[in-house]
This record gives structure tokens, C-alpha cells and sequence, in this order.
């Protein structure tokens, strides 16, 4: 007829919602004599409390837990506990004498309600002041999350590799086809949610193709060999300070571990370029081992990046400052979302990149070096689709000892690199990669300077097999080995299988 329909109860008598039960006439309990419950600290499953809410429960399915919907309580409980219980059963009738459903038997069930909504009026009244504590101290706990689970997680990398050509001595390169693996482990822990404490356990194979080649731009980027004995490849530390990130390294850290290299997508020796030049600017690779870096964020797009680095610093005799060290600082801009700009510069006391050529590594025949490098570096993201990014780097160098004490030399290096994510598939990656391996262009020392011009050509494609797995092939070739046009063009092919977890 359009109007609520009256709520009644199978019995034909007009039911009492839970807010008036405790209005309810007293009538004559033959319980009457037994124990108040208000007098116990616990309800025991022989109170007659315990046995009315059991019947309640296995009658009106308050509490779910049981295929069978029965109540197997069979310990004692709190007062509060027994009131949530009690509390359920009031919620489940009410909503079952609003929807005419006939399933409230009789006035008795009604009236046990009553008196136990009576005996723990107090215990029901502070239900709702319980629930917003609980609900103030998981809001707390969520925003002040403290855990130092250390989460284990890994990466494993499989290649088939070779190299072929003239070595810079005019030789045909002898080298078979070689199988070599890496194995990192990262302990991860985390204090307080937004800082992390990294332990990095390592173990690989991969050797050093210029020990055949005769030159450093040969090698692949996950080179690196100690007969697949396990040791400690990093220990670092990183946490906030207001708007500033600090990282704390103690063991194989370097510049581009806390400072943006602008190179995204290629920039990885497990999923992304296979030649070890092409993955940063050389003048990150100045010095390593330990130190402290910083990035200070004033907005979203100016970044700062200081840090200093030293290879000896566990010897007394030369400790932070005495051996060979380096120090960055670097402007990071990103105009918009999709350009991002880098200016570095780099001082050091030391030059062994490992990716330049021989007089570019060595210009001095031998001379301690100090250097001043400068970097500009540039990523711009096209399309969701297509990067492409680079680096100029200039690296002005003195020998700091004799036989040429007071000389200078220019060393430069650039290249561009274009990747294309998704390409052919969501998760896989083309890349291709060309640029100049650092090269001296000026040298006061006679004979030690570069007289042409050499070449890093290269190209991969990542299959990503599953979220996990990801396969792929890569080839670079060398012209003009250091930097010589004497010398023949060196190759070098990889296929890559790597596994992250």
C-alpha cells in the first residue's frame, strides 16, 4: 500500500528494538538467586551468562566461525570479550525483527537479551570508546610503522657470451664461447618504513674480456669474477632527514648509487645494456668503495647531490683523506616530468674509470692524478614509449708526481642512447646505444694522447618472459679500438637470462 509495513514479530506481538530492551517491565526470573555476573572478572563457560549467549549464538547465527554455526567456546572470557559477543547478537535480532524475518522464536529469547544487555550495560557502553582507540592506535601504527624484518630479495643472471676480432695487437682473438653467472642477495631491513639498510651478498664469474682484447671497451657490463666465492658486495645505509636523503655506504658503493645518472631504462646490468660503457657517464666511475652522499630535494624539479667517496678508508695509514678519494656534487633540473637535465662535477684523486682507453686511464705513464671533471647529462622522455637520453663528460686531469709532475691532459667522452619500453610486448625493452669511450684529446706528455677516434656501437632487445624472467640477446662492436684505425674492429654478443625475486 506504499507505507513501512508494521513490525511484528511471528508471535503477533509488536517486538521491542534493542534500544528500548532495557525498558522492559521486570518479570520474574527463577534465575534469580544465581551469581551476578557483575560480581565475576570472567564469564566461565558454566556461568548461566556464558550458556544464554551460546544459545543465542547457535540459534541465530550472531557469530560466524563454524560450518556447522555453533558456538564451541570453551574457555573463559572477559567481560569485554563477552560483551562483543553479546553486542553481535543484539545487531544480528534487531536486524531480523526490521526485516519481518521469522526466525525470533519467542518473548523468552527477548527477555534473556534484556537481562544481559542489563548485567553488562557498562561493558556495551564502552564497546564504541574501545573501537575508536583500537581504530586511533591502527591509524598510529599504519603512519609510525616500526619492523626490522629483514626482507630477502635477489637477482641471478645467467649468460652465454663471446668476443671475436683482432686483438690491439693486430692478433685474431682466440676465445671460445664462454657460460658465466653473478649472484646478488640483498638483505633489506627497514626501521621505520622510509629508510633502508642494504647488505648485499655476491658471487659470479664473468671475466674481463681486455685481458683478450687488449682494451677496456670490450667488456660487458656485468664483468666481474671472483671464482664464485661469496662476499660482501655493498653495505649501505640510507635514510630521510627532512627534505634531504642520506646515504651512509660502507662497501662497494659508487657516485651513481645516490645520484641520478639520467640514463633510465639502459642503465642496468641486469635488465638493460650489455656493454659496460654504456650505462653512465664515465666520470661516475671516478672512485668508489665508501663514503656519504646526499640529495637535498628543495622542489620537485631542483635536486642537489653531494658526496664524497675513498677506496682505503679501513687503513690507518691512509684512512679518508691520505688515498685515493673523490668528491660529487651534481644540479639536478627537471623542467617538466618528461626532461630532466644533470650538471656534475667530479674532483678525484685518482683516474681508473675502466672504460677508457689506455692513455686515457693511465695519460701520465704511471703519475699519481688528481682530476676536475665536468659533466652534462639529459634524458627526455618522448613518448610513454620512447627515450632517448645522454652525456657529454670532460675530465681535465694533472699528474700530481713525477716523471711528469705539473702535466695536463683533456680527456672526453659522449654518448647517446634511445630505449624503447614495451616494445613488441608490455615489460620488454629495445635499446640501442652509441657514443665515444673516454678518449685523450690533449696531453702535454709526448706519445700519450689519442690520434683517432673509436666507437661503442650496440643494440639489445629484453624479452621479458615473466614478471620475474627476462631473456636478453646484445651484441656491441668496437671500431677503431683505442681509439687507433690500426686497429681491427672488435665484436662482442651476449645472451642474458635474469631472474629478480
Amino acid at each position: 500500500d506504499g507505507h513501512p509495513a508494521r513490525q511484528e514479530s511471528v508471535t503477533g506481538e509488536t517486538p521491542i528494538p534493542q534500544n528500548r530492551m532495557a525498558n522492559l517491565s521486570q518479570e520474574t526470573d527463577p534465575m534469580g538467586q544465581v551469581t551476578s555476573v557483575s560480581q565475576l572478572t570472567d564469564v566461565q563457560p558454566t556461568d548461566w551468562a556464558f550458556q544464554a549467549l551460546q544459545s543465542l549464538v547457535e540459534r541465530y547465527g550472531c557469530i560466524e566461525g563454524y560450518p556447522d554455526r555453533t558456538y564451541r567456546g570453551n574457555r573463559a572470557m572477559t567481560r569485554y570479550e563477552f560483551a562483543a559477543g553479546l553486542n553481535a547478537c543484539l545487531e544480528r535480532i534487531n536486524d531480523l525483527i526490521k526485516a519481518r524475518i521469522g526466525e525470533v522464536q519467542i518473548q523468552e529469547d527477548l527477555t534473556t537479551l534484556q537481562r544481559l544487555q542489563t548485567e553488562f550495560a557498562a561493558e556495551l557502553a564502552t564497546l564504541p570508546k574501545r573501537l575508536d582507540s583500537l581504530e586511533a592506535s591502527v591509524t598510529r601504527l599504519e603512519a609510525q610503522q616500526f619492523s626490522t624484518t629483514t626482507v630477502l630479495t635477489g637477482e641471478i643472471l645467467f649468460a652465454v657470451s663471446g668476443v671475436g676480432g683482432e686483438d690491439v695487437n693486430g692478433n685474431d682473438i682466440d676465445a671460445n664461447i664462454i657460460v658465466s653467472n653473478r649472484v646478488e642477495l640483498n638483505l633489506n631491513t627497514s626501521f621505520f618504513g622510509q629508510d633502508l639498510l642494504r647488505a648485499r651478498l655476491a658471487a659470479q664469474n664473468t671475466p674481463n674480456f681486455a685481458e683478450i682484447t687488449g682494451t677496456n671497451f670490450a667488456k660487458l657490463s656485468f664483468t666481474g669474477d671472483n671464482r664464485n666465492d661469496i662476499e660482501l658486495g655493498a653495505l649501505f645505509y640510507r635514510f630521510p632527514i627532512g627534505r634531504a636523503i642520506v646515504f651512509l655506504g660502507v662497501q662497494g658503493i659508487g657516485f651513481g648509487d645516490f645520484t641520478p645518472t639520467l640514463n633510465p631504462y639502459i642503465n642496468s646490468s641486469l635488465l638493460g645494456n650489455v656493454g659496460n660503457f654504456s650505462g653512465e657517464s664515465p666520470i661516475y666511475a671516478l672512485n668508489g668503495g665508501r663514503g656519504i652522499g646526499v640529495e637535498y630535494r628543495f622542489n620537485r624539479a631542483v635536486r642537489l647531490s653531494l658526496g664524497y667517496l675513498a677506496s682505503a678508508v679501513n687503513d690507518p695509514r691512509i684512512g679518508l683523506f691520505d688515498g685515493p678519494y673523490g668528491a660529487i656534487a651534481q644540479l639536478t633540473l627537471l623542467p617538466t616530468p618528461s626532461l630532466s637535465f644533470g650538471l656534475t662535477y667530479v674532483h678525484s684523486y685518482k683516474l681508473s674509470t675502466g672504460k677508457g682507453s689506455q692513455n686515457a686511464e693511465d695519460p701520465f705513464d704511471g703519475a699519481a692524478t688528481s682530476t676536475n671533471s665536468y659533466g652534462l647529462e639529459a634524458s627526455y622522455q618522448v613518448t610513454p614509449n620512447f627515450n632517448i637520453s645522454g652525456w657529454l663528460g670532460l675530465i681535465n686531469a694533472t699528474a700530481e708526481s713525477n716523471p711528469n709532475k705539473g702535466s695536463d691532459a683533456s680527456i672526453f667522452t659522449w654518448a647517446t642512447t634511445f630505449a624503447f619500453p614495451d616494445f613488441g610486448g608490455r615489460g620488454n625493452l629495445a635499446g640501442f646505444i652509441i657514443g665515444q669511450p673516454p678518449k685523450v684529446i690533449e696531453n702535454d706528455v709526448t706519445g700519450r694522447e689519442d690520434r683517432d677516434t673509436s666507437l661503442h656501437i650496440e643494440a639489445f632487445y629484453r624479452y621479458q618472459v615473466t614478471k620475474n624472467i627476462s631473456i636478453t640477446p646484445g651484441v656491441f662492436v668496437i671500431t677503431n679500438p683505442e681509439h687507433n684505425a690500426d686497429n681491427s674492429l672488435i665484436y662482442v654478443g651476449t645472451i642474458r637470462t635474469s631472474f629478480a625475486f
